[in-house]
């Protein structure tokens, strides 16, 4: 059975990078009517926080990334590590580094300085015995000296690597705790992980990883190096593209379906399709469809798909994630239309939930002025007559609907010899207090009767008032 993780380091929020990591990872699972699991790589203490820990679980869980296993963290797995370490040491396959960190750095700058490699010397590969009792030391990794390590990358294809270009890595540190490279092949060989799909900063750690693997052995995995995201100028994605925490994308009112969707093209394709419902998603990917080249973050493209979701979307549940976005900005929505009602009504003209939120609050709230420019032209003492007269004959209706307003704005305007739009606009403006909203009798519909007449009369005081 195929078995994929994802394996994110909390020592920050989950970024769109590791967001596509972990939907490659899960889609590919999925497809497979395999098994994906959640590994949270914590061994980093000083750098690693709950809030971290928790950020990534958040994301995971607004993306719909569901989790077979896990969350399982390396922290709880230390005696395990140790007993591999010492497994190790025991074969052969390891030995103790009683270098000093100025021996070392030495080395460096030596090798530096006559255009090498920089790499650990194996000084202490054949050491029987420390110099000194009770010296500190570290554990390192015996790689093999000949040969190559080669693997066939399900999006790179064969990557090979000559063992002489490998020096011997620390696996342990001198307090004990085990490095990377040691905990990451031990879990993928414990936790049986099939396919490991992950970002193209570790192809070099590849071949370390599935030497470590051979020596204990491990069955080796099948990998997948994804392409880094870039920004629109070609440089690697930063805060200042977009590359922030996967929540701040639900905060500025973007839809779970239309990151994934974005993300699932960033860097793979299936013909010309740009929509991909998750069940598209999951029956169509496959990693061999995954591009070679890094992919540039397009945030208009993002908001394009963003905009389609909201239009297409189940209008219940856009209204569910609506309404976090109305909490946020402190509105109470108890005394207002029904937001499934509201969304239906904005969904055309809102690219973003916040988008949506902000165009929508004189619903729930009363404005302290009217746009400027849009009173300026509309509010004006030629129009305060027909308005009047529309304004009594809302009064009267004895059912409230945007069909009746509708009626009652075509009568006025033809009694007034005006355009129908030369009416509609002045009470847009009466009662949402600027120039834009959705269609004027379904606004008026969702105000409802009693703040549709109280703002005609606000606005007919201010007419008033620009007459004298």
């Amino acid at each position: 059975m195929i078995k994929t993780r994802f394996a994110p380091s909390p020592t920050g929020y989950l970024h769109v990078g590791g967001a596509r990591t972990a939907l490659y990872a899960w889609l590919y699972a999925r497809h497979h009517g395999g098994q994906f699991v959640l590994r949270i790589e914590d061994t980093d203490r000083e750098r690693s926080t709950p809030e971290s820990v928790q950020a990534i679980l958040d994301g995971m869980a607004w993306l719909g990334l569901d989790h077979d296993e896990g969350p399982y963290y390396q922290t709880e797995r230390m005696d395990r590590y140790k007993e591999v370490i010492d497994q190790l040491i025991d074969e052969g396959h390891a030995y103790r580094c009683y270098c000093s960190k100025e021996h070392l750095d030495e080395l460096r700058a030596e090798q530096m300085a006559n255009k090498q490699k920089p790499r650990y010397d194996g000084r202490c590969r054949n050491l029987s015995e420390p110099s000194q009792e009770g010296a500190p030391y570290v554990i390192r990794f015996r790689n093999p000296t000949e040969g190559i390590v080669a693997f066939d990358d399900d999006i790179r294809g064969v990557i090979s690597f000559d063992n002489q270009e490998l020096d011997d890595l620390i696996i342990a540190r001198t307090d004990g705790t085990p490095t990377y490279n040691l905990t990451v092949v031990v879990d993928d060989a414990d936790m049986g992980i099939t396919h490991v799909v992950r970002g193209d900063d570790h192809v070099n750690n590849t071949p370390r990883q599935i030497n470590i693997l051979k020596a204990l052995g491990a069955d080796i995995p099948k990998y997948a190096h994804v392409p880094m995201i870039l920004g629109d100028d070609g440089k690697r994605l930063s805060k200042r593209h977009g590359a922030v925490s996967v929540m701040q994308y639900r905060d500025e009112g973007y839809l779970p379906e239309a990151l994934l969707n974005y993300l699932v093209r960033l860097g793979w394709s299936h013909g010309d399709q740009e929509i991909f419902s998750r069940e598209e998603m999951i029956a169509l990917f496959d990693l061999h469809g995954a591009s070679k080249s890094a992919a540039a973050f397009n945030t208009s493209k993002l908001q394009w798909l963003n905009q389609h979701y909201i239009k297409e979307g189940d209008v219940d549940d856009i209204a569910k994630r609506l309404a976090f976005h109305f909490e946020q900005m402190g509105v109470d929505i108890s005394n207002g239309p029904a937001l499934s009602g509201l969304v239906t009504a904005q969904r055309e003209r809102a690219k973003t939930l916040v988008e949506m939120a902000e165009n929508s609050l004189f619903f729930f709230q009363e404005f302290d002025e009217y746009e400027e420019k849009a009173a300026k032209k509309n509010l004006k003492p030629a129009i305060q007559e027909s308005l009047q007269a529309l304004r009594d004959s809302l009064v009267e209706l004895t059912e409230w609907s945007g069909e009746a307003v509708h009626n009652n704005l075509i009568a006025t305007a033809e009694k007034y010899e005006l355009k129908l739009g030369k009416l509609a606009q002045p009470l847009r403006v009466a009662i949402c207090g600027c120039g834009v909203s959705p269609p004027i009798d379904i606004t008026a519909e969702l105000l409802g009767k009693d703040i549709v007449i109280s703002r005609l009369d606000r606005a007919l005081v201010y007419i008033s008032e620009r007459v004298e």
